[in-house]
């Protein structure tokens, strides 16, 4: 047997696995089938050399896919979910009662078409399929604690709590809001009051050049507590405007229109506890921005 028709063969042992990440995440079994595809064309062409854990890489990629066509989606209710548990694609019976135990019907499915596409992945891949955020995190392009508080508010969707999720969204464009604010002013008071006493603020390598270039002191790729990273923002972000980032409130630097530099927001208990900055074009035109 020759190396492609092993790694073929290893391929279709995780098909069943890949098509039901696929499928929770997309609600369409031809897009499903689709994106499996489009993974196994990808392994085909970068082998398995330095992959230890082909599984894990594979439910990666997959994830990676239907991240790419849920962000594509002109509407988020463009494409039906299918109607049926029992059309569902299963390879025996044992797949199918799975499908089922999980509550992958027709009625879930209409409330992870709600979701963003950062939320519904970050939940699926966690609730569903018991991934840590640590692994789901470079999938959404965000950090760990960031990619929790998406599958948390998905959670709480899936659980019926829309109400709770609006009242997320609206205290995070009030906090989002009122750190603009105090930023470009340059209350200290104000942008301490904001922040939690232990605020992280990461930057990717872009956005550190980007500020150094601003010759903005004190920004690394990595800050820590509130008064170092209130010190960085005061009296600054003059041309930032709130946007929304995946569907969080957010802040974009989008001089003639073209987004340079995004920051995005993670709160607890109504207080900004991170925030990254985001300037790599690759990751910015990887996120679904609404200004």
């Amino acid at each position: 047997m020759t190396g492609t028709e092993i790694l073929a063969e290893r391929f279709e042992a995780l098909r069943s696995h890949l098509r039901s990440v696929a499928y929770r995440m997309l609600g369409s079994q031809s897009e499903a089938e689709d994106a499996v595809q489009e993974t196994y064309l990808r392994l085909m062409r970068r082998g398995t050399s330095d992959i230890d854990n082909l599984a894990g890489w594979l439910t990666t990629i997959v994830a990676r896919v239907c991240l790419d066509v849920l962000r594509g989606r002109k509407s988020r209710r463009e494409v039906p979910v299918d109607a049926d548990v029992e059309a569902l694609p299963a390879t025996d019976e044992l797949e199918r009662e799975r499908l089922i135990s999980d509550s992958v019907g027709v009625a879930m499915l209409i409330v992870l078409e709600t979701l963003t596409p950062a939320e519904r992945v970050s939940f699926v891949l966690h609730d569903l399929f018991n991934i840590s955020f640590e692994e789901i995190a470079p999938i959404v392009g965000r950090s760990p604690m960031a990619a929790r508080q998406l599958a948390s508010r998905g959670r709480r969707r899936v659980q019926g709590a829309p109400v709770s999720g609006e009242a997320d969204r609206a205290r995070q464009r009030e906090v989002v809001g009122a750190f603009l604010a105090a930023s470009q002013s340059g209350n200290y008071r104000e942008l301490l009051a904001i922040l939690d006493p232990d605020v992280v603020l990461r930057a990717d390598t872009a956005a550190v050049e980007a500020i150094a270039r601003a010759n903005v002191p004190g920004v690394a790729s990595e800050v820590r507590g509130r008064d170092s990273v209130a010190n960085i923002f005061r009296g600054r972000a003059r041309a930032a405007q709130v946007a929304l980032v995946d569907g969080d409130s957010g802040l974009v630097f989008a001089p003639g229109g073209q987004p340079r530099v995004v920051m995005d927001f993670v709160l607890e208990n109504g207080r900004i506890v991170e925030i990254s900055m985001i300037a790599n074009p690759e990751r910015i035109a990887a996120l679904d921005l609404k200004f």
